[in-house]
C-alpha cells in the first residue's frame, strides 16, 4: 500500500507537533519506539484525551448515580460497574480511531457523509443537551460550596473564570495540564473509600453476584438505577470531544495504540472511581435511617462525614467540586468544537481569542448561561437532571449509529475500517444502548412505568436488533464474500480531503434507517421536553 501524508484537517492549527501535558513529539518523527523508556515517553507525550474524556464522564450526574446506588442498595450494584467496561471502550475507541485518522471533527463527518440537514439537526440536538449538562455541573459546583460553607455566587464566579481561563490562554499544553491535573484530583476517590471502611467480603460479593435487590415491588426503581449507571457512561458530548479533542491534539494513526493505551486508563480511574464512591457510600449508610433513602450529592457527603468523620465529607465535596470542572471543562470544549465544525469556524485550543473568537465565544457563552440559570432563584434544577438523563437517551441512538456507519465507511477509514468481529460486537453494545435509551425516555414520558413492561422494551429492541442482524447477514451471503481490507503500512494511511471522496451509497435501507433516526430524534425530543414543562408547571 502506498504511503502518505496528506491530511483532511480542516483548520490548519490540527496540523504540526504534538504538544502533549506531559510531553512532544514532533510533527516528522518518524523513528520506531523500541525500548521501554521510549514507549513510556510517546505514552506521556499522548496521555490526555481518553484520560480527559473518562475522567469527564465521571462527573456529577455520575456522583449521583453511583452515590444513589450506594446509599439505597448497599455494595449489591456493583456488579454493574462490570458492564461500564466493554460500553466504555467500544465506542470511544471508535471516535479517536476517526479523529486519528480522518484528522476531522465527528460533526464535520456526519454532516460530510449524511447530509447536512441530518448533521445540523444532530448537532442542534447536542447543544441543547450540552447547555443541560453544563447547569448539572453548575448545580454540582454549588452543592459541594455549600457544603463547603463557600458562598454560592462566588462559587460560581470562581468556577466560571477557572474554567474560562484555562482554555482560553491559546496553548494547548497549558489547558491540558491544567485538565490532567484536574483528573489527578480524581483519585481522591480512593482515600475516601479507604476511610469509610466498607466490607472487603460485602465488596467482593458485589462484583460477583449479579442480582436485583428490594424485590419484585421495587424492580422498576431498581432497574431504573441500574440504567442510569449504564447510561450515564456513554453521553453524546463524549463522541464529539474525544474525536475533536484528538484532531486537537495532532494525533495521527502511527500513534493509536498509545491512544488506545490512554483510554484505557481513563477507564480504569473511572470504574475505580465508581467503585469507590459506590463502596464509601454503602458504609456509610448501613444501618442508618438515611438508608434508601437517597436526596442529593449534599445528603451524601453530609452522610460520609457522620460515618467517617469531617474530613472524610470534605474529600468528597472537594472531589465532586472537581468532577464538575473536569465535565464543564468537556462538555463546553465539545459544543464548541461541534459548532465550530458546523459554522467552518477556526476550532483550535491552539488559538488564542483573536485567532478564534467564533470558537472561544461559543464556550464563553454556554458557561456564562449555565451558571446564569444555577443562580437563578427557583429555578428547577431537579428537573434539569432529570430532563438530560432524558434527553441523552433520545440522541444516544442516532449518535451510536451514525459512529458504526462511519467505522465502515472505506472511503473515510480506508485500512483502518472496522472489522467483522468488532461490527458484531459493536453491534451488540450498540443494541443494548438503544434498549436502555428506550427506557429511560419513556420513563419520562411515562413516570409509572412498571418492571414488566422495561422488561419488555428491552426484549422487545434486542429481538427487533435479531431481526434486523439476520436480514444483514442473509444479505451478505447472497451478496458472496466479501471484499478484504488490505491493512498492510496503515500507520501512513490518512483520509484525503473530504471534497475528494465520493458521497456514499444512499441505499432503501441506509436512508430508511436515517429517516426512522431523524423522527425518533423530534418526536422523542419533543415529547420528553413537553413531559418536563408539565412537570415544572405542576411543582
Amino acid at each position: 500500500m502506498a504511503t502518505t501524508t496528506r491530511t483532511a484537517a480542516f483548520d490548519d492549527a490540527h496540523v504540526g507537533d504534538i504538544r502533549g501535558a506531559l510531553g512532544t513529539i514532533p510533527a516528522d518523527d518518524s523513528a520506531p519506539r523500541a525500548g521501554l523508556s521510549a514507549k513510556l515517553k510517546t505514552l506521556l507525550a499522548i496521555v490526555g484525551p481518553g484520560l480527559i474524556v473518562m475522567c469527564g464522564d465521571n462527573d456529577v450526574g455520575a456522583f449521583s448515580t453511583y452515590g444513589q446506588a450506594g446509599q439505597n442498595y448497599g455494595t449489591r450494584l456493583l456488579w454493574t460497574l462490570l458492564l461500564l467496561i466493554p460500553v466504555l471502550y467500544v465506542n470511544q475507541e471508535m471516535v479517536l480511531r476517526l479523529g486519528a485518522v480522518t484528522g476531522v471533527g465527528h460533526a464535520r463527518l456526519i454532516i460530510e457523509r449524511f447530509g447536512k440537514s441530518l448533521g445540523v439537526l444532530a448537532v442542534i440536538y447536542l447543544l441543547i443537551l450540552n447547555a443541560l449538562t453544563l447547569v448539572t455541573e453548575f448545580i454540582g459546583i454549588t452543592m459541594a460550596a455549600g457544603y463547603l460553607g463557600v458562598p454560592t455566587l462566588a462559587a460560581v464566579l470562581l468556577a466560571a473564570g477557572v474554567i474560562l481561563a484555562a482554555a482560553c490562554t491559546g496553548s494547548f499544553r497549558r489547558f491540558e495540564r491544567i485538565a490532567v491535573a484536574l483528573c489527578v484530583g480524581s483519585l481522591l476517590l480512593i482515600p475516601l473509600f479507604l476511610v469509610s471502611h466498607p466490607s472487603g467480603a460485602a465488596m467482593a460479593r458485589g462484583f460477583a453476584v449479579p442480582g436485583l435487590p428490594g424485590g419484585s415491588g421495587q424492580m422498576a426503581t431498581v432497574m431504573l438505577l441500574i440504567i442510569g449507571i449504564v447510561g450515564t457512561t456513554v453521553a453524546p458530548w463524549q463522541l464529539f470531544f474525544q474525536q475533536s479533542y484528538v484532531v486537537d491534539k495532532r494525533i495521527t494513526p502511527r500513534f493509536i495504540p498509545y491512544e488506545k493505551a490512554d483510554l484505557w486508563i481513563g477507564i480504569v480511574i473511572v470504574v475505580v472511581g465508581a467503585a469507590a464512591l459506590m463502596g464509601a457510600t454503602a458504609a456509610a449508610f448501613a444501618g442508618t435511617a438515611a438508608a434508601g433513602h437517597f436526596t442529593d450529592a449534599t445528603g451524601l457527603a453530609h452522610g460520609i462525614a457522620a460515618h467517617a468523620g469531617r474530613i472524610a465529607g470534605v474529600v468528597f465535596a472537594v472531589a465532586l467540586l472537581d468532577a464538575a470542572i473536569i465535565g464543564a471543562f468537556a462538555v463546553s470544549l465539545s459544543t464548541a468544537y461541534a459548532v465550530g465544525d458546523t459554522l467552518g469556524l477556526k476550532h483550535s485550543l491552539h488559538r488564542g481569542f483573536r485567532q478564534a473568537k467564533g470558537f472561544y465565544a461559543i464556550y464563553a457563552a454556554l458557561i456564562a448561561v449555565a451558571a446564569a440559570i444555577v443562580l437563578l432563584p427557583g429555578a428547577p434544577l431537579g428537573l434539569i437532571i432529570e430532563g438530560v438523563q432524558a434527553l441523552a437517551g433520545v440522541l444516544l441512538p442516532a449518535a451510536t449509529v451514525f459512529l458504526l456507519l462511519l467505522c465502515n465507511d472505506h472511503a473515510v477509514l480506508g485500512p483502518w475500517v472496522n472489522s467483522r468481529r468488532t461490527n458484531v460486537f459493536t453491534s451488540v453494545v450498540i443494541t443494548v444502548l438503544i434498549a436502555l435509551s428506550a427506557v429511560l425516555t419513556t420513563s419520562v414520558v411515562f413516570p409509572g412505568i412498571t418492571g414488566p413492561q422495561i422488561l419488555g422494551i428491552i426484549l422487545g429492541c434486542l429481538a427487533a436488533a435479531a431481526a434486523v442482524g439476520g436480514w444483514i447477514l442473509i444479505r451478505s451471503l447472497r451478496a458472496g464474500r466479501p471484499v478484504e481490507v488490505d491493512r498492510r503500512d496503515r500507520e501512513n494511511w490518512r483520509m484525503p480531503s473530504l471534497t475528494m471522496l465520493s458521497k456514499p451509497v444512499m441505499s432503501a435501507g441506509r436512508k430508511v434507517t436515517l429517516t426512522v433516526l431523524g423522527s425518533y430524534m423530534a418526536i422523542a425530543m419533543i415529547l420528553v421536553i413537553v413531559r418536563i414543562i408539565q412537570m415544572a408547571l405542576a411543582s
